[in-house]
């Protein structure tokens, strides 16, 4: 119990860091789910990878070890990776859909029913804090997720600039945080199910999101589906893609790292979340960074904690421009910008985090978009695009009923708490489109 005024601040900080420490660090004594694979497999990874950012306790046994046997039998002859969530029947080969369902439920609960006040395409952020506010609200909201809850702030080690967590919140505990929020308010999720279509109608009619999982119908649709990581354009290293190669923090392979040398791609605080999470693994950790300092890309507070760890080195100017390896990556071509000059180092692992680049091509061909493809939003909108119209809302698109928030949006700025306080402003305007389709159907 706590003894003084200020003991239970104390005890707060422990329980929190020890979460945090079981998380990112322990191997789970209590496991919810548990894979029978090649460790080292790319389909394996994907699904321990998304396991990880859903918050799901897992381990992975090589298919030769005693506990696959006893879980499957005799392995040979069953399609691998085989899937074996507590007290329910084996999976096999199973897709991230399937996977999604065993946390959050039946999608086809959620696809094919109704019509909701708002459909979320995303769960970062933005379609998160939509998603609170907007069920907190009366909403009836369904989001839709490509991938894991969380986005790619989701799969951030550690965030230590977001308000009201002084010591930091990893992007998964953020997430899954803000999961249950909008879980308690009523709102209705689908994971790993990624949209392939926005269908629009007349004004005023439904709009419908396609999916190859069934389709779901909202009086309002929010695009809140962020950004992608830009690929590194090296043809040689794209084989070796989830063999040491990965496009994010991939935080569930950061424990393989233990003793090795990676190189982490990009300058923002994404790649310098993810080089100190990886340092507390790897023999060491170099950070290759296209322009000559991390002044212009990255917040202060991460730059001093980058530069002060000392597995930690910059590489300046420097830019990844080949690699190889037998069965998984070895080594890696660095090439200096200036002189040009070209060096081989040992790596076991290549972390890119190269930007963002946005992916439209679900969206319909009336929802104008930059020259960059992403969405254009407010008085950015061409005049015209939908007259009578004008002025438009801050977060309004040009396809009426449609919205957009977060990184997704032309403009925005690209951190969790703007792309956050952008999902909650979206509700109100929500509000009064349902209100303007509501009297037109009434008159």
């Amino acid at each position: 119990m706590p003894s003084g005024p200020r003991d239970e601040e104390f005890h707060a900080a422990v329980a929190e860091s020890l979460s945090e420490w079981g998380w990112s660090v322990a191997t789970p004594e209590v496991v919810m789910v548990e894979i029978v694979a090649d460790p080292g497999g790319v389909k394996s990874r994907r699904l321990c990878d998304f396991l990880e950012r859903m918050g799901t306790p897992h381990r992975v046994h090589e298919p030769d070890s005693d506990r696959a046997v006893a879980l499957l039998g005799d392995v040979d002859g069953v399609r691998l990776p085989a899937v074996k969530p507590a007290e329910l029947p084996v999976l096999f080969d199973p897709s991230l859909t399937d996977l999604a369902q065993l946390v959050l439920g039946n999608a086809a609960d959620v696809l094919n029913g109704g019509v909701a006040d708002l459909v979320v395409v995303g769960a970062g952020p933005a379609g998160l804090a939509a998603a609170v506010y907007g069920a907190s609200e009366g909403l009836d909201v369904v989001v839709v997720e490509a991938e894991a809850i969380g986005g790619q702030a989701g799969t951030s080690s550690m965030i230590r600039n977001y308000l009201g967590f002084p010591r930091g919140i990893s992007g998964m505990r953020l997430a899954q945080r803000a999961r249950a929020q909008a879980l308690r308010f009523g709102a209705r999720f689908v994971a790993g199910c990624r949209v392939s279509a926005l269908r629009t109608g007349r004004r005023g009619e439904p709009l419908e999101i396609i999916t190859p999982a069934g389709s779901v119908s909202g009086r309002a649709v929010l695009v809140a589906s962020g950004v992608a990581y830009r690929r590194l354009g090296v043809p040689e290293l794209e084989e070796f893609l989830g063999r040491g190669v990965n496009y994010g923090a991939a935080a569930s392979t950061a424990r393989d790292m233990r003793g090795r040398d990676v190189v982490v791609v990009g300058g923002g605080n994404s790649a310098g979340q993810a080089a100190v999470h990886l340092a507390r693994f790897a023999r060491s950790v170099t950070m290759v960074i296209r322009r000559g300092s991390l002044a212009d890309t990255m917040s202060s507070y991460l730059i001093r904690e980058v530069e002060a760890h000392p597995r930690i080195t910059l590489a300046c100017g420097t830019e990844v421009t080949g690699g190889g390896g037998t069965n998984s990556l070895e080594w890696l071509e660095l090439t200096d910008r200036g002189g040009g000059e070209a060096r081989r180092v040992e790596a076991s692992g290549l972390y890119l985090l190269l930007g963002a680049e946005p992916h439209c091509e679900w969206l319909p061909p009336e929802l104008a978009l930059d020259e960059r493809g992403f969405v254009l939003s407010g008085t950015d909108v061409p005049a015209g695009s939908r007259p009578g119209l004008e002025p438009f809302a801050p977060l309004a698109t040009s396809v009426p009923g449609v919205f957009v928030a977060g990184d997704i949006r032309s403009g925005s700025m690209k951190r969790v708490a703007s792309a956050s306080g952008e999902g909650a402003a979206a509700i109100p305007l929500v509000h009064a489109w349902l209100a303007v389709i509501r009297s037109a159907s009434v008159g």
